[in-house]
């Protein structure tokens, strides 16, 4: 673990893996410690993966300011990292929520970015709306699954509105594209590697209304991973978040859920490694 100062004196802390090129890693949760992301299927026997930990997260400091939690204000620790590295430019990757971060800081340091990696991004920051529909669809590929019809029912009454705290538990299976022994590890270490209150933090007053408009104008090469079973953001509304960028490819993970390095390693590595070439 290596550390470095943010802005306003927050001691933040970073992990590297592998060797070759640099590839700065924003963890998704949100405000989950960077640790689940592994090696990220193997993508560091490519690149020298710089996994940060948020604020508030893994071996980063807690800050005197809560409201540093929100994801705009997380922007400065990325540019702090890469000044801390001393990169004039960084290719940047990020999981899920983390993608808030990333998106952000390439429409605010824009000189700054090489590429840019979404994977399996949370589309809240570019206001993309996905229906309880799309999900209903994405679900229903899974049918065959033996867990299906408990998680599908527990859907059906969040969908409704009137779900029971099990029901939350009960759809985990369709974050993931296999429900095997690796997805339950993951789930099992998520509750010690996320900060709640950070969590809660993050979007809390966020301007997201000229988000969209702001990357029409970057020119940054973009490759968005996404699912074909993940319900979160269904492909083709990974389609839509792909076109709101100049320069974006969408790479659909077949058979693929919300965290691609556990479901297809070698996938994830080939297919991000090709585009960083």
């Amino acid at each position: 673990m290596d550390v470095f100062d943010a802005a306003d004196g927050t001691r933040l802390a970073y992990h590297r893996v592998g060797r070759g090129s640099p590839l700065i890693c924003v963890p998704g949760g949100p405000m989950r410690a960077s640790a689940y992301l592994g090696d990220l299927g193997g993508l560091s026997a490519q690149h020298s993966l710089v996994l940060l930990d948020l604020r508030g997260t893994g071996g980063s400091a807690a800050p005197d300011d809560p409201a540093t939690y929100r994801c705009d204000r997380l922007v400065e620790d990325v540019e702090a990292l890469r000044a801390h590295l001393g990169l004039d430019r960084i290719d940047l990757l990020a999981h899920s929520a983390g993608a808030a971060v990333a998106v952000l800081y390439a429409i605010r340091h824009p000189d700054r970015i090489g590429r840019l990696v979404l994977v399996n991004p949370s589309p809240r920051v570019v206001s993309l709306d996905v229906t309880d529909a799309d999900r209903r669809e994405t679900a229903e590929l899974r049918r065959g699954e033996p867990w299906f019809p408990d998680a599908y029912a527990a859907f059906e009454r969040i969908w409704a509105g009137a779900p029971t705290p099990a029901d939350w538990a009960a759809i985990t299976p369709f974050r993931y594209g296999r429900w095997d022994d690796a997805a339950r590890a993951d789930v099992a270490g998520e509750g010690d590697q996320r900060n709640d209150a950070a969590a809660d933090a993050y979007y809390a007053g966020v301007d997201v209304s000229r988000v969209g408009a702001a990357l029409a104008d970057l020119r940054v090469r973009v490759l968005l991973v996404a699912g074909e079973h993940d319900v979160a953001l269904p492909p083709k509304r990974a389609a839509e978040y792909a076109g709101l960028f100049p320069h974006a490819e969408v790479a659909v993970q077949p058979g693929g859920g919300h965290s691609p390095w556990l479901d297809d390693p070698s996938w994830l590595a080939t297919t991000v490694a090709a585009f960083l070439r």
